[in-house]
């Protein structure tokens, strides 16, 4: 059974994967630059040309296609936590910045190849990794960001991306789903049961057999994304809108020290509004005037008693 282990070389770190006694050494990736989804982040699944789905599943963020306009079976059992966009302005602004960040993360500078390599049993630190052609995962990938909450892991696949059934994608020391990127040159296919995590933009199709599960997203730029009995999770990843500050003062008045609300004041020369007979005409306050304690009633004198 194979199993990582941390070296350290020439002043290099990377994964030993030790197998009996041979090593196979896989240094650390290089430094990997953000990807940036733009309009395409509050999507759990966008497709290009259909999205279909099978089963009791859960989208936890929005469902999309463009240019495509078939969504089909995303009706109860199914639940669609976020909100569907069919062919329209918001879905395809989304493909259009899917298209940047997929470019984005194939240009990572000097990745390490992993070409025909499994991905199952390795330990990798943050970096970007490459494969020429098609990439493996068999079991469980651990994924460590070593106590960097920001740390970036950016995978280039040259064509498919197939995981066997319940392998996994782990996170440990402070990593996150939402900085693990999967730029995949053709199509992916999770396995029953998997356990993924990260951001698959495929340039063509993904498929999510029985029961496979990612925390991230499913982004199809030109083919198909397929769900059955799946459960899809990006909320972790969508940042939180702001909210406004409640005004201060009791409600419905002016708070202390501050302005009463007042009206312009008449040009020169007109004269304020009469009032109802009976009272005085009165001059509306001027602005800039602060709210004046009403005054006091004078107590009526006393009236003076008649002789009898």
């Amino acid at each position: 059974m194979s199993r990582p282990i941390q070296f350290t070389r020439a002043g290099r770190t990377g994964i030993a994967l030790a197998v009996g006694a041979a090593f196979a050494m896989v240094p650390a990736g290089a430094q990997a630059s953000a990807v940036l989804l733009g309009t395409s982040s509050p999507f759990v699944v966008l497709a290009g040309s259909a999205a279909s789905n099978t089963g009791p599943s859960v989208l936890n963020g929005d469902l999309g296609v463009s240019p495509g306009t078939a969504l089909n079976g995303f009706g109860l059992p199914a639940v669609i936590n976020g909100a569907t966009h069919d062919d329209d302005a918001v879905a395809a602004q989304a493909q259009s910045d899917l298209t940047v960040a997929y470019d984005t993360a194939a240009a990572q500078p000097t990745p390490v190849d992993l070409t025909g390599q499994d991905l199952g049993g390795l330990t990798l630190t943050a970096g970007a990794y490459r494969f020429s052609s098609s990439a493996q995962l068999t079991g469980a990938l651990v994924l460590d960001a070593a106590g960097d909450p920001n740390a970036q892991f950016v995978f280039e696949i040259g064509s498919t991306l197939t995981t066997a059934s319940a392998s996994s994608v782990v996170m440990i020391n402070g990593g996150s789903p939402c900085n693990v990127y999967w730029q995949v040159g053709s199509s992916a296919t999770l396995g029953t049961t998997t356990a993924f995590k990260g951001t698959i933009m495929a340039l063509t199709s993904i498929t999510l057999d029985t029961q496979a599960s990612v925390i991230g997203r499913a982004l199809a730029r030109t083919g198909a994304v397929t769900l059955d009995d799946n459960v899809l999770d990006n909320s972790g990843c969508r940042p939180t809108p702001p909210t406004s500050p409640a005004p201060s003062g009791p409600a419905g008045g002016t708070a202390p020290g501050t302005r009463a609300p007042c009206r312009p004041r008449r040009p020169a020369g007109r004269r304020p509004r009469a009032g109802p007979p009976g009272r005085p005409a009165t001059a509306p306050r001027p602005c800039g005037a602060r709210h004046a304690p009403p005054a006091r009633r004078r107590a009526p004198a006393p009236r003076a008693s008649r002789p009898r």
